[in-house]
């Protein structure tokens, strides 16, 4: 997939926080934690956000969870604390024919909606590996504005486990244009709607009607 994107140096991207407070060694304990990829983001494994993890969930400021998970396990990785918290429940395999991608712009506004009500976020699959961990690599691209493989350094830099699966490599590469594309064009659409407001305002203060 190619898509040619334009002026994409005038999308105001916020610069990415370094990767400070990282352990030195990763040990393997630390697969069943969750660790924050970026504020208000955390990535982990259903271990996380078990029946037992109110409390953690809570002393760490979660409000909202993307609960990622397949249709047959559905018995065994829940939404634990729907009184407590808003759940963003998606049925996704982690299979290399699985079209993940599509769930990319509806995580973005699931993690923005919960930062707009000063929440942190979880995302989290059965192990916070694969699923999980492609989804919060999309959600680094586009929020930072980061190549996939940039991306996918950053999030592996706080949560050294995660392996994405072929497929879903591919799709966060293909990724990038698209989501470039439509900021490229929200940016544009915004800025005819700035200038078309301003020109109706000039006319009023100058008492001259605008009839072409």
């Amino acid at each position: 997939m190619s898509l040619e994107v334009k002026n994409i140096e005038n999308i105001p991207f916020p610069k990415i926080p370094p990767s400070e407070g990282v352990p030195s060694e990763w040990v393997y304990t630390m697969r069943r934690e969750m660790q924050e990829i970026v504020p208000g983001v955390f990535l982990g494994p259903y271990a996380s956000a078990m029946k037992t993890k109110l409390d953690y969930l809570l002393s760490h400021n979660v409000s909202h969870v993307v609960c990622i998970r397949q249709s047959v396990e559905a018995t065994f990785i829940r939404a634990n604390f729907t009184d407590k918290i808003k759940y963003l429940v998606l049925d996704v395999a982690d299979s290399v024919n699985e079209n993940i991608i599509r769930h990319f712009p509806m995580v973005k506004e699931f993690v923005d909606e919960c930062h707009r009500e000063c929440g942190k976020a979880l995302i989290h699959g059965n192990a916070g590996i694969s699923r999980s961990a492609a989804l919060v690599i999309a959600y680094v691209m586009e929020k930072y504005g980061l190549a996939y493989k940039e991306a996918f350094r950053h999030v592996q830099s706080k949560r050294f486990c995660i392996n994405p699966n072929d497929g879903f490599a591919q799709q966060l590469q293909e990724y990038e244009p698209i989501y470039l594309a439509r900021l490229t064009s929200q940016k544009g659409q915004s800025s005819q709607i700035h200038s078309g407001s301003k020109r109706k305002f000039m006319d009023e203060e100058s008492g001259e009607m605008d009839t072409s």
